[in-house]
Order: structure tokens, then C-alpha cells, then sequence
């Protein structure tokens, strides 16, 4: 699923301006430990936009956990976030405390700052929302696959989503993978158009199918889109 700025069907919540009016460069880079309530905070000011308090901290908790035991996947998969980060704000956080703390094998710091995630990215090979293979109903391999791509609306327009997605598609063909898939919803032409532009096509489901999807509220459809990654050798 993907948010992108389209008037009057996506929103994301204010942020305060820490950065000067230019926008400094972006880095897309692999989430850390410290960057999970940013990346909390993205995902559900971005989706959720028109929850309030209480809701809204609680929603962010649970992505935060989420996010946290995303980290470890079955054996053979792999899985990475993807943060956009402005300028330099990512190294020059203001931490919380002078030692680093663990969770499971990561380690990390909290970080004070707010708003130097611009926007997020999921992509791995854990195959939950692809179709499953043969009788034995087989999880596939060789095909990465997109979620959770939001853009903060202060960072909009910018060619951040762009800069994800090619950072996903290299991460994924360094996994050996030989193409990508992602489910769009239907409703969101900026996010179809994107993709589409990006060499992404829709795969025609199948009539009486029962292909996995993401699980939304019932009134959004996604289309199936999938690219190649490897160019077919000549005969």
C-alpha cells in the first residue's frame, strides 16, 4: 500500500518545521534501531491521518512494536525498511542517554528529534502477499516484494517516493531476486501513475482467485503490479 500527496484523497499530519525552507538533500538509507518511532510516526500520520488521541499514540505503539519484531524473518527470507532521511539530521541527532541499548541482536539509541524522516519503505522476500505455489501451496522465491511506502506531506513533491523505490529495486536485485511486485490501491491514481512510470504493470488476478492482499478497510481494491528486475537474455 502507498501514500502519496493527491488533493482531497490523502492527507498526513502537520509537522513542525525544523529544516530551512530549501529542502536539504535526501538520503535513502536502511532503517536503524533509534529511527522506529519516526518511522511509526510516518506510517500512521500518513494513513491514519484522522485519528486522535488516544488512537493515535496507541497506533504508532503497535507499529513501532511491529516494526521491532519485523526485523526477524523465517529462515531464508530477507527483510529491510527504507527511510528517507533530510540532510544530515540523521547524524546529528540529539539522543537520548550516552549508551546504546540492545534489542535482541540490534542496537540502537532513542532519538529526540522529530520530523527528519521524510518517508518510508518496506521490501522483502518473505512472500506473504504473493500467491502461493503448487499443491503444497510452496512460498515463492525470487520476487521482492513493496509495502508500506508513505511520504510525509511537508516532503511531497520532492521525488522522494521515486528515490525508495529505486533504492528497494537495487536492494532486491542484491538479493538475487529477478523482479518486484506490490498491490496499489486502485483509488490512488498519483500511486498508479507513479508506478506505471517506474516500468511497473498490473497483473491480470485471476477470476474466483484467492491471492493474498493487504488487509484494509473493505471499500479499497488493489491492483496487482509487478516488474522485472533481469532483462531476458536473447535467443
Amino acid at each position: 500500500m502507498v501514500v502519496f500527496d493527491i488533493v482531497g484523497v490523502s492527507r498526513a499530519s502537520q509537522m513542525m518545521e525544523l529544516y530551512p525552507t530549501v529542502c536539504p538533500g535526501i538520503v535513502v538509507r536502511e532503517a536503524r534501531l533509534e529511527d522506529c518511532w519516526e518511522v511509526a510516526e510516518t506510517h500512521c500520520s500518513s494513513f491514519f491521518p484522522e485519528y486522535a488521541f488516544p488512537l493515535d499514540l496507541a497506533l504508532r505503539v503497535d507499529r513501532l512494536v511491529s516494526m521491532i519484531s519485523g526485523f526477524s524473518v523465517p529462515n531464508g527470507c530477507r527483510r529491510v525498511f527504507l527511510v528517507a532521511v533530510v540532510g544530515s539530521s540523521a547524524e546529528d541527532n540529539f539522543y537520548l542517554g550516552s549508551e546504546e541499548f540492545r534489542v535482541g541482536a540490534f542496537e540502537g539509541k532513542f532519538s529526540l528529534n522529530k520530523g527528519y524522516v521524510a518517508g518510508i519503505l518496506t521490501v522483502d522476500t518473505v512472500a506473504d502477499f504473493l500467491p502461493r505455489k503448487g499443491p503444497l501451496r510452496q512460498r515463492r522465491t525470487g520476487i521482492a516484494y513493496v509495502s508500506n511506502v508513505a511520504v510525509r506531506e511537508k516532503d511531497r513533491c520532492k521525488g522522494i517516493a521515486k528515490r525508495l523505490i529505486a533504492k528497494a529495486e537495487a536492494q532486491a536485485k542484491s538479493w538475487g531476486c529477478r523482479a518486484i511486485a506490490l498491490h496499489c490501491d486502485m483509488n490512488n491514481p498519483a500511486a498508479t501513475h507513479l508506478y506505471r512510470g517506474q516500468g511497473y504493470k498490473c497483473i491480470k488476478v485471476p477470476e474466483q482467485a484467492r491471492w493474498p492482499h493487504p488487509k484494509t478497510s473493505p471499500n479499497i481494491h488493489f491492483d496487482f503490479m509487478m516488474k522485472l528486475l533481469t532483462t531476458p537474455k536473447p535467443l
